[in-house]
């Protein structure tokens, strides 16, 4: 197992910046995800760390060495591509123990290693199979067996569940956080998806345009984020914001609405009218008729049978909330809600940090 050290490293294609200016540790053994919007940057990191892209500026260290002009073959790192790459003429069998067998190492040792990987992955009865008669599931735990028998310091998983349904996909979550557990191995996964990012991750990375906006824990990220972005993107379904302004009388302050409706706010500074947006979690609605509450103009509701899920505005803005009860709530109907004043995120509307 090995630490990875990315330090100031930016990369451009020409006059095009993609990533700049990231600084980030993977310790030895951990579940790291980066994660963020298509174009965001995450899988031009990944790809440098595994020596399939050039590195403009900085230092990428991998294990204490300098491994920026290092070639693929000499980072002992292995790499499960999102369209799985395995050979369509090989078996099962053999795809997995390609790379074993390119090295020059000895039958025996390539069927040991094959049997240990399959073991892993409960790929037994399909090692005799071409890929054509493998499900999506099955291809993607080939090229992982394939990944296991390089024996490498650090796996790379580049958006491995995307072609998958939507099933297999929480199924194959489970087999890459059950794999990495048994194996202790460092990996670094990258999604768009946040779902799989919260349920897989050590830690999570969360990026936007060639930046880190925050690195924590997923529920550090999840209850602290430290930007209105960070905020929106953790969290399925995500936060809803609701414009306002800030308001202290009486040794009391709270949040009001453009609408008028307002909400208690415990231990925040007053601010500037018409310059805050309150951020609420879905699940943290509450209905109920109160002096601090908010009224929710029901556009759609969805009835889950566990859930309910109400869409419809405050105001001008868009909000979502989930309650875990089934609502006699219809379409036209004005909802009054709260909030408890411990789960309301406060940012500025111009900047999006919070307050």
């Amino acid at each position: 197992m090995t630490d990875v050290l990315f330090r100031n490293l930016s990369k451009s294609f020409g006059q095009h910046g993609i990533l700049e200016d990231i600084n980030l540790e993977i310790h030895s053994g951990e579940f790291v995800v980066l994660v963020g919007p298509s174009g965001c940057g995450k899988s031009t990191l990944l790809r440098m760390l595994a020596g399939l892209e050039t590195i403009t500026s900085g230092d990428l260290i991998i294990g204490g060495v300098r491994a920026n002009d290092l070639p693929p073959q000499k980072r002992n790192i292995a790499m499960v591509f999102q369209s799985y790459a395995l050979f369509p003429h090989l078996k099962a069998a053999d795809n997995i123990g390609f790379g074993p067998k390119i090295r020059g190492e000895t039958r025996a040792a390539i069927d040991d290693k094959v049997k240990k990987a399959s073991g892993v992955l409960n790929l037994f009865s399909y090692l005799d199979r071409y890929p054509r008669q493998l499900s999506g599931g099955q291809r993607q735990r080939v090229a992982m067996g394939r990944a296991i028998v390089r024996e490498p310091s650090v796996f790379l998983f580049d958006e491995p569940l995307s072609n998958l349904d939507a099933q297999l996909r929480v199924q194959m979550r489970t087999e890459i956080k059950a794999l990495h557990q048994r194996l202790k191995s460092t990996i670094v996964y990258v999604t768009h998806d946040q779902i799989e990012a919260m349920t897989m991750a050590d830690r999570i990375v969360v990026m936007d345009r060639g930046r880190i906006q925050q690195v924590g824990q997923p529920l550090e990220l999840y209850d602290r984020p430290a930007n209105k972005f960070v905020a929106a993107f953790i969290g399925s379904p995500s936060m809803s914001f609701v414009s306002g302004a800030l308001r202290t009388a009486d040794a009391k302050s709270w949040f009001e609405t453009k609408g008028g409706g307002r909400l208690a706010l415990a231990g925040k500074a007053a601010s500037a009218a018409d310059t805050v947006e309150a951020g609420i979690r879905p699940e943290h609605f509450v209905i109920g008729a109160a002096e601090d509450a908010i009224a929710i103009d029901v556009d759609v509701v969805e009835p889950t049978g566990s859930e309910t899920h109400v869409y419809g505005s405050v105001g001008t803005d868009t909000v979502r909330a989930v309650f875990r009860d089934r609502l006699q709530v219809k379409p036209g109907d004005r909802l009054p809600v709260t909030v408890d004043p411990r789960n309301i995120h406060l940012f500025d509307k111009a900047t999006g940090l919070p307050l």
